[in-house]
């Protein structure tokens, strides 16, 4: 699961808070119990024209750099989706989307650790709430840098197309009104934004 999209998008967030689908109230509400958030997120429909499928991302740089982007890929497919193995290579085509998004680090590592000098705002939780500091299960490590290598050498993770952002189905982040939603696996749902909105907010992806 990727629960560390879930703190991320809270941290940012700051709670999960009542949102109709509607972009323009301004009214406050209590916070959303888990099964309130999942039945506001079944309101929003998935905009299946919306999805626009990802290009092979060509990375541009020396043997030491790819490596040092590749274990940048598989450590926040590992943190943020455990050994799911389609968690893992939705968080790297996320990850690489935002590469050659407007608003975002240009280098693979600096999108995953963006924000990680400040306490909160980080875009990947486990980069600055000091799960760093501790390591995460053996399990799925392979599996996430072989998903990792094959996205630097090309490969497109195609369900969740160019978004750049995602939550798990029990959170109502704030941006979610200002981007299409395009995708859901299981309990994930993905974002890109509208053709019309090249700008949309560069939030925590979950995703995000």
């Amino acid at each position: 699961m990727l629960l560390g999209a879930t703190i991320a998008a809270a941290l940012v967030a700051g709670s999960i808070t009542r949102l109709p689908w509607s972009p323009h109230t301004a009214e406050r509400h209590r916070p959303l119990t888990m099964a309130e958030a999942r039945a506001s997120n079944a309101l929003v429909p998935i905009v299946a024209d919306a999805l626009t499928p990802a290009k092979r991302f060509r990375f541009d740089g020396g043997h030491a750099s790819r490596e040092q982007a590749i274990e940048c890929l598989a450590l926040v497919a590992k943190y943020e989706a455990g050994d799911d193995r389609d968690g893992q290579r939705a968080v790297i085509q996320v990850v690489l989307n935002r590469v050659r998004s407007p608003g975002f680090p240009k280098t693979v590592c600096g999108v995953v650790y963006q924000g990680s000098d400040r306490t909160t705002g980080c875009q990947f939780s486990f980069t600055c709430d000091g799960s760093l500091a501790r390591r995460p299960e053996h399990d799925g490590w392979t599996q996430a840098r072989q998903a990792a290598r094959r996205a630097i050498n090309g490969y497109v993770y195609a369900p969740v197309g160019q978004a750049t952002h995602y939550h798990t189905d029990w959170m109502v982040p704030y941006w979610r009104p200002s981007l299409d939603k395009v995708a859901q696996i299981d309990s994930h749902i993905f974002y890109q934004r509208p053709a019309s909105h090249p700008a949309a907010p560069a939030a925590a992806p979950g995703g995000s």
